[in-house]
């Protein structure tokens, strides 16, 4: 188990370490979390602080504590993943492609939408920060933006851009796990940076209230990332 991050306050210490661990695979059947008390000991914290860190950590999915049966790893399929910790552990664990997978899926079903509300609320403001985030993706492809961070600013502007909350609130998910997916499908076709025009074509339907045709772009769009990672599956990279 990793050391304490002396930034936070010692339940969120606790949580960290425990929460990073447990998703690493270093806890699970084969090797149970230790107790309250054997966890104070190996991280010099009181038995407060452990008892609230394992608090928080049941209440995001990942694991259960029940007096005589000590504190028992769950399955990841109960783990939540709208969850702002469990989602960026996830990430810094090297995640498989079948997370990526299912990542892409969702963008698929849910970014040509937001796309095509965009295109027919058409909040001027909003839409001025995809062109903008879309002017730092043209900047990237000469080495003067970064590719990632204005690829990953593009696709949440539209989310926001589509005044539907939900949406906008999803852009936490898209946000954290774009910056493992992105990296892995430039890897893969070969690019340093996304495709400037792939992503104007979405931004221009959109400023033309076109809802449909921005909807369709952003379909081929996500799709060619799921095509991308479920291609690397079928060559077993996993």
């Amino acid at each position: 188990m990793k050391g304490l991050n002396r930034s936070m306050n010692l339940t969120q210490q606790v949580a960290e370490t425990l929460g990073s661990a447990i998703i690493n695979g270093q806890y699970g059947d084969h090797n149970p979390v230790p107790s309250e008390a054997v966890l104070c000991e190996q991280l010099q914290v009181s038995r407060s602080a452990a008892r609230e860190a394992v608090k928080s950590l049941a209440a995001k999915g990942l694991i259960t504590s029940r007096a005589r049966q000590g504190i028992r790893v769950l399955p990841e399929t109960e783990w939540n993943l709208f969850d702002a910790d469990v989602l960026r552990w996830m990430r810094d664990s090297n995640p498989s492609l079948e997370l990526l997978r299912e990542f892409a899926e969702l963008r698929v079903a849910v970014e040509p939408e937001a796309a095509m509300l965009a295109a027919q609320r058409q909040n001027i403001e909003k839409i001025a920060k995809i062109g903008i985030a879309l002017d730092r993706m043209k900047k990237a492809e000469t080495g003067l933006d970064d590719p990632l961070e204005s690829d990953i600013a593009f696709h949440l502007s539209i989310l926001e851009a589509s005044e539907n909350r939900f949406f906008t609130q999803l852009g936490r998910i898209i946000d954290t796990t774009l910056r493992v997916s992105i990296r892995f499908t430039n890897m893969r076709t070969g690019v340093r940076a996304a495709k400037h025009a792939e992503h104007k074509v979405i931004y221009d339907a959109i400023v033309a209230n076109e809802p449909q045709t921005a909807a369709d772009h952003a379909t081929v769009l996500m799709s060619s990332a799921l095509t991308t990672i479920i291609s690397a599956l079928d060559e077993g990279l996993e």
